[in-house]
């Protein structure tokens, strides 16, 4: 008769660690760490959270720009972090890319974290100078089946996420057409916007004012659904390739052993803030839009990019150390 007692008790004084940290947690400053220099979007998505965040957390929270090695820098300085829920790594595609194209990385995007959110979301665009003689992206693949290897086309760098969807474009489309890697976004808009490179794949934030200024020529995006700041130009999808989707993403990810309490905790309210009016205006206004998840589905989330890159790239033959 004492027995089932015993065992209600003990799972009683078990589940109460679990309450006092969950009331206790974040007993310090939370820190975010973004792989980026200050200024760009995971600078500014990791900017806009703060305040939010602070006011749930009842601590403050602080944005570290650790800039360097293909964002191999701040990943792995992350991983060896403490693993109590108090320093997040802000990342984007480059987590799931860098496995792929990398041979040696000092960390394990699989093993060696735990998803906590999808932060935010934004649709790459394929653009053209003007002079290009493609009106649409059908007419765009059919000038490079007609001229192989002759056609270029400009992304921000080597193992980058629009380089993979180049790579992913040629795959699908069977087209012969040049990779030219950029030190970032800007020259290589600028390059297609002075007639250098035929083609400018990039995110919609960074080529959408010179679209509209007409310097650039849109004709297609890359997400499922079209962009709501381009509702006339088409998806990839639709122009011929049915399923064709690459996005970029940006996430939140914790050292792997943090305990569930702490990942739940900072899931919640990560969620909630990206639900507020203010952080959904501020994100819209750089183009993003708010894509919050469940830690279960980013980690699965994650494992199906690193899947579907590691595909890309054994079929591209695609290394950059």
């Amino acid at each position: 008769m004492h027995k089932p007692t015993f065992c209600v008790c003990a799972g009683l004084l078990l589940a109460i660690p679990v309450a006092v940290f969950a009331q206790t947690f974040p007993s310090k400053p939370v820190r975010l760490v973004v792989p980026f220099p200050a200024g760009g979007a995971m600078d500014s998505i990791a900017r806009i959270l703060t305040q939010p965040l602070s006011r749930a957390f009842g601590q403050n929270v602080i944005v570290d720009n650790r800039p360097g090695g293909g964002t191999v820098i701040a990943t792995e300085m992350v991983a060896r972090s403490p693993a109590d829920g108090h320093t997040l790594l802000l990342m984007a595609n480059s987590f799931t890319i860098n496995p792929a194209v990398r041979s040696k990385l000092p960390y394990d995007s699989l093993k060696d974290f735990a998803g906590v959110s999808r932060l935010a979301t934004v649709p790459v665009i394929f653009s053209v100078h003007p002079s290009v003689p493609a009106k649409t992206f059908k007419e765009l693949i059919a000038l490079a089946r007609a001229r192989p290897g002759e056609l270029t086309y400009a992304t921000p760098g080597p193992g980058t996420n629009q380089h993979l969807i180049g790579e992913m474009l040629k795959s699908m489309a069977r087209i012969d057409i040049n990779h030219v890697p950029y030190q970032g976004g800007a020259p290589a808009t600028m390059a297609v916007m002075g007639g250098h490179t035929s083609v400018l794949i990039i995110n919609v934030t960074e080529s959408g004012p010179h679209i509209q200024a007409g310097k650039l020529r849109a004709l297609a995006v890359t997400s499922l659904e079209r962009s709501v700041d381009f509702k006339e130009v088409p998806t990839v999808a639709e122009s011929g390739f049915p399923g064709f989707e690459a996005i970029t993403w940006f996430g939140a990810v914790a050292p792997a052993a943090t305990p569930r309490e702490a990942i739940n905790r900072l899931n919640g309210d990560i969620v909630r803030a990206l639900q507020l009016p203010d952080v959904r205006n501020g994100l819209s206004k750089l183009g993003l839009s708010a894509a919050g998840s469940s830690a279960e589905e980013f980690d699965a989330f994650i494992r199906s990019e690193l899947r579907r890159n590691e595909k890309v790239a054994r079929a591209s033959n695609l290394k950059i150390d």
